[in-house]
């Protein structure tokens, strides 16, 4: 234990902080998905009143993450979390009083389930701008599985603390933990300091110390004048990243196979034969085989070319995810759903830490805003294609499409040299500008070329992912 926080991710105290407030506001949140249907359903409104107030939340939700990523490139991803937390706690408190007097209506729900999806919605992009300013980048790896592991853990811990509560004691207790628990996460992101920070309040202390305007000695951490490279515009990156653009439509295409078989496909399987205790069989090893793909992302060295990787899980859970309905009944079908989610938690860290590495420091936001985008935006098209073809064609066929669609997406994407020729730790590097005219003498023979201090990379005008 003494080694794991004298060394790597835990040894940042503003990563420990992360995890702290992290655990809370997950345990928070599905105390919130356990009370506010229980609420919901406890009263007149039933069914149709809960899928409209949920439709009040996922909408902003949605519509708010290009926002979210916009302000966290602008103003710093810890401030747009900060407030959105504290925003949050309020909404959800006043939803604790509302519950406690009795069944809330649709006039009273609506609102606060606009607001709190509006601050998921900016929170999403601006969440993973935070671990790259916290964590140098050969610890970001391990840092998001660590990440990764903990919300899974919360996961785990949530469900059973929130359906204690409102079995107990009602929906507004459980409502209650959940606005403490975006209090504490404010909190802890309140007494948080990025790197960024911790250099500024370094070279203030320096300035003061020496009376100069920051140029100590040209040490190189400020008024060096070495870094003259040119910065990319989103504009530019949305343009030339082809890394971007393939993990982008890698994403859509996963995820319109994967939500509909899951959240549909799977639920119909298990009913037809295995009953509701098979199906939360099920559910447990999606979870756990989440958790166990993050501890094996966390343990493992980072690789030279991530995509190939990436490609590898794809296929194995393109192969567990077709096996599903054919493995023999509950059992088998546990050890394939456990095995595609094994491959899948290890997968997301692969993919999320690429995609922070590679994105300019000013621009992960609303890089990560537009993934995610792909990621929740095919949700309803999922589920509703899912839902009219389980009708007509039945369960079972869905596992195998859905797998042969993951695995070729991936394995279609290393067809793309910049995806496949990607290497770890390799930064966006930006179009060179057109050279201005040479004066009529002519420049002087030896004069250097301009150039980026960004990592060298031939294949930078192609989409990388």
């Amino acid at each position: 234990m003494r080694t794991v926080l004298a060394s790597g991710p835990m040894s940042v105290r503003g990563f420990r902080l992360l995890l702290a407030g992290q655990l809370s506001s997950t345990v928070g949140d599905y105390c919130y998905a356990v009370a506010l249907p229980w609420l919901i359903l406890s009263g007149e409104g039933g069914p149709v009143l809960l899928g409209t107030v949920l439709a009040c939340y996922g909408i902003p939700r949605v519509v708010t993450i290009p926002l979210g990523g916009v302000v966290a490139d602008r103003i710093g991803g810890r401030r747009v979390m900060l407030i959105a937390d504290l925003v949050r706690a309020v909404a959800v408190g006043i939803l604790a009083v509302v519950a406690s007097t009795g069944t809330p209506t649709l006039a009273q729900l609506a609102p606060i389930a606009v607001i709190l999806g509006a601050c998921s919605g900016v929170f999403i992009p601006a969440s993973y701008t935070l671990l790259p300013a916290l964590l140098t980048k050969e610890d970001l790896g391990r840092g998001n599985a660590l990440s990764t592991m903990v919300n899974q853990v919360g996961g785990l811990v949530g469900p059973t603390a929130g359906g204690a509560l409102v079995a107990g004691f009602g929906a507004g207790p459980a409502l209650t933990v959940d606005a403490m628990s975006f209090l504490v996460s404010a909190v802890v992101l309140a007494r948080m300091s990025t790197r960024a920070d911790t250099a500024d309040e370094e070279s203030q202390a320096r300035a003061g110390t020496t009376g100069q305007d920051g140029d100590d000695g040209g040490d190189g951490t400020v008024g060096t004048g070495t870094d003259t490279s040119r910065k990319p515009s989103f504009v530019e990156l949305l343009r030339h990243g082809r890394l971007l653009h393939v993990v982008l439509v890698v994403a859509l295409v996963c995820n319109l196979a994967f939500s509909g078989t899951i959240e549909v496909a799977l639920p119909e399987l298990a009913h037809q034969g295995m009953g509701a205790t098979g199906y939360g069989v099920l559910l447990t090893c999606l979870s756990l085989g989440g958790l166990a793909g993050s501890v094996l992302a966390a343990r493992s060295r980072p690789v030279d070319s991530p995509a190939y990787l990436f490609a590898a899980l794809a296929v194995v859970m393109g192969v567990a995810l077709g096996a599903v309905p054919y493995a023999g009944g509950l059992v088998g079908a546990a050890v394939c759903v456990c095995v595609y989610s094994i491959a899948s938690g290890w997968q997301n860290i692969v993919v999320v830490t690429m995609l922070q590495v590679w994105a300019p420091p000013a621009l992960i936001g609303r890089v990560m805003s537009l993934v995610m985008l792909a990621v929740m935006g095919t949700f309803p098209v999922s589920v509703a294609v899912a839902g009219f073809g389980v009708r007509h064609l039945g369960a079972a066929p869905f596992f195998p499409v859905a797998g042969a669609a993951i695995a070729l997406a991936v394995l279609g994407a290393l067809t793309q040299k910049a995806f496949r020729d990607h290497r770890s730790g390799t930064e966006y590097a930006p179009q060179a500008r057109p050279a201005s005219p040479a004066p009529a003498e002519g420049p002087a023979a030896d004069a250097p070329a301009v150039r980026s201090t960004y990592p060298r990379q031939d294949n930078s005008q192609e989409s990388q992912r």
